[in-house]
């Protein structure tokens, strides 16, 4: 067990859910953020031990900063953030997907990353703490017309311009790209893609590695299906 702190934005279904979930059985606090309450209270009971849940709306930098300040406040420190939250566009690519769609994927994918950063990048200098945060195997290839994987390709850019910004500070960052996940996230099940609960792996083996040990990326696939 540890007295150690991760809040994990994004946290009430798919690769949050199960990460919170590994995480508690690894022995980390939890102060889980995502927009439903109700879901966020479900998990809680679920995984039956100390954590804190906090309604936040990622796209919102208000919102954000009351979510860290809550999180100290409860639970008196933040050792590791995990932004997670994220959501996909529509199809039609750049010739025809509702630009609605790209301002939400925008809003929600690059600036709620962002404005997680500046909500708790003071509480993280304090602890000599952790970020970790939900890229794609989408933000390293081309994908035709996806704002998707643009909006991603950002996020993998903002985890390395914040390891320079970082640099000496004692703070890991630590970049999760996986590949396609069966979640929510899509409208049809993805039998041959990633579970879940193989990202949350992923995620708790780097937040387990000694001081020393800065793990920069971890680009997680599916096996391709035997032949």
């Amino acid at each position: 067990m540890t007295d150690k702190v991760l809040l994990i934005t994004g946290a009430s279904s798919g690769i949050g859910a199960a990460t919170a979930k590994a995480a508690a059985a690894a022995g980390w606090r939890l102060a889980l953020a995502a927009r439903s309450r109700d879901r966020l209270e479900s998990l809680a009971g679920e995984i039956g031990s100390e954590v804190l849940t906090i309604p936040t709306d990622v796209t919102d930098f208000e919102s954000q900063t009351r979510m860290a300040e809550e999180t100290v406040a409860r639970l008196g420190r933040i050792d590791a953030v995990f932004a997670n939250a994220g959501i996909g566009g529509e199809p039609g690519g750049f010739s025809g997907a509702p630009p609605e769609s790209w301002r939400r994927m925008v809003d929600t994918n690059i600036l709620g990353v962002a404005y997680t950063l500046r909500a708790t990048l003071s509480h993280l200098k304090s602890s000599r703490g952790h970020v970790l945060i939900t890229s794609s195997v989408s933000g390293r290839r081309v994908i035709a017309g996806s704002m998707y994987s643009a909006t991603k390709w950002a996020v993998t850019a903002i985890g390395y311009n914040l390891r320079e910004e970082l640099r000496g500070t004692g703070i890991r960052v630590t970049l999760i790209e996986p590949g396609i996940v069966d979640t929510p996230f899509f409208d049809e099940p993805k039998p041959d893609g990633l579970r879940p609960e193989d990202v949350a792996r992923a995620v708790v083996y780097a937040l387990d590695q000694p001081a020393g040990v800065d793990l920069h990326e971890l680009t997680i696939l599916p096996t391709p299906p035997a032949t």
